[in-house]
């Protein structure tokens, strides 16, 4: 992401039934890192609720590491990745970076990194918070996840 004057990368865990950004990492560098902190994030804001959870990816160095297997395997998290040189195996997270790309980056001057970073936090959010979906009835990830958590707790009660 040549935002501003030297690269940022960013990591995310994308919820695919919600299409909710739940975990993320931003770094100058494109080690293990990066992508173990987002998978980090996104347990913690599960509640620790992953056992099971399959976490699909591209073929990158960084996934096929023995600390990214080792966070998965701490977690309970299942790997899967896609084929070698296939964007279709893994189309949520192209086509959030897609999305991530018009509505934020393009045309967009350079700016610091503290800058970019802030910018990046306030479109995540405005994403998950407000972004509707067509895959979702229009609405947006928080809002759709909420609607799943009331209608199974409404059908526990009954």
């Amino acid at each position: 992401m040549p935002a501003c004057a030297t690269w940022l990368y960013l990591a995310t865990v994308i919820d695919i039934c919600s299409r909710r950004v739940i975990g993320w990492s931003i770094a100058h560098h494109m080690r293990t890192s990066l992508v173990t902190d987002a998978i980090e994030m996104a347990v913690a804001a599960r509640g620790s609720q992953v056992h099971g959870v399959v976490f699909h990816t591209d073929r990158g160095a960084r996934y096929g590491s023995a600390a990214f297997a080792e966070v998965c395997r701490r977690q309970g998290i299942r790997r899967s990745m896609g084929r070698v040189g296939s964007s279709y195996d893994n189309t949520l997270a192209e086509s959030f970076f897609q999305c991530l790309k018009c509505e934020l980056l393009h045309g967009r001057r350079r700016t610091s990194t503290t800058q970019t970073r802030l910018e990046l936090f306030r479109w995540l959010s405005y994403y998950n918070r407000r972004r509707r979906h067509s895959a979702l009835s229009y609405v947006a990830p928080a809002q759709y996840e909420q609607s799943l958590i009331t209608s199974r707790t409404l059908s526990l009660v009954a």
